[in-house]
């Protein structure tokens, strides 16, 4: 039985509420790794909505226990070259949505790049860094990635330094690989890119980044640190990615009077 509060709410319709989606962070422009929009289709009006990084079981499993209508993630169900039976994980996923009659919608690259609402607009947020105005802000694919400098303050003084922000503001230990001994300039570039982006490492480089943040860290990126002179941080796919779903889902939930909450899934990756 839903809250006695939901009475008072009007809600919105799933269509209405997919097409708001849609307009807001224009998945049409993106060719991404799965879909976007609506995934798993619930009840016709909502007026609860949770949001969180992954549709795991235990984000669908609190979502039920909010009595929620509809989830908004980053991460869905449905990914390209995916085996597509319902079988080991996904069954339980699919069979609560289901059970529940809870709307999943899913947004990947279309998420990341909102300029305002986005995971990399917000991540720029809270760690207190300002992107360069129009296009010299931007680089990589599609304009994903973002590079600009500190927000306030002067410009930290090492690349150490901004690592130990980083991981105080995210509440996690990062990777730092620095750059050679002896080059202690100033940071002032600081190119950023939520999630697995360790592959724009070297289109931040070539953006004239002093240092690359993102989510994960491979091989072959201590080595381009090292080499180029550019320092590389790794604070962790999901820390770095806490931030965009939330900003998103409020911004739409205030827009229509819905009732919102985020629920974070602690995940160490």
């Amino acid at each position: 039985m839903k809250n006695s509060q939901d009475a008072t709410l009007e809600g919105v319709s799933r269509a209405e509420l997919l097409t708001t989606f849609n307009t807001l962070l224009q998945p049409e422009l993106f060719k991404d790794y799965g879909p976007n929009g609506l995934q798993v289709e619930g009840v016709p009006r909502v007026k609860r909505i949770v949001s969180g990084v992954t549709a795991s079981l235990a984000l669908i499993e609190a979502a039920v226990a909010w009595q929620a209508d509809a989830i908004f993630v980053h991460h869905g169900l449905f990914w390209r070259g995916q085996d597509g039976r319902v079988t080991g994980w996904m069954k339980p996923r699919l069979a609560l949505l289901l059970a529940h009659d809870i709307n999943l919608f899913a947004y990947h690259l279309p998420l990341d790049a909102h300029p305002e609402l986005g995971n990399n607009a917000q991540l720029g947020r809270v760690l207190g860094l300002s992107p360069h105005p129009g296009e010299a802000g931007r680089f990589g694919e599609s304009g994903l990635g973002f590079i600009g400098r500190r927000l306030a303050g002067e410009d930290f003084d090492s690349a150490d330094s901004l690592a130990s922000h980083v991981s105080a503001v995210l509440g996690r230990q990062v990777v730092l690989i620095d750059r050679p001994a002896g080059q202690t300039t100033a940071v002032q570039n600081i190119a950023w890119c939520t999630g697995g982006a360790q592959g724009y490492f070297e289109s931040a480089i070539e953006a004239g980044a002093d240092v690359f943040i993102t989510g994960e860290i491979s091989e072959p990126q201590a080595h381009y640190a090292r080499e180029m002179g550019v320092a590389y941080i790794a604070c962790g796919h999901h820390a770095s990615e806490r931030y965009g779903a939330s900003a998103v889902a409020a911004h739409v939930a205030a827009q229509y009077g819905l009732l919102h909450q985020f629920i974070d899934i602690d995940n160490p990756a």
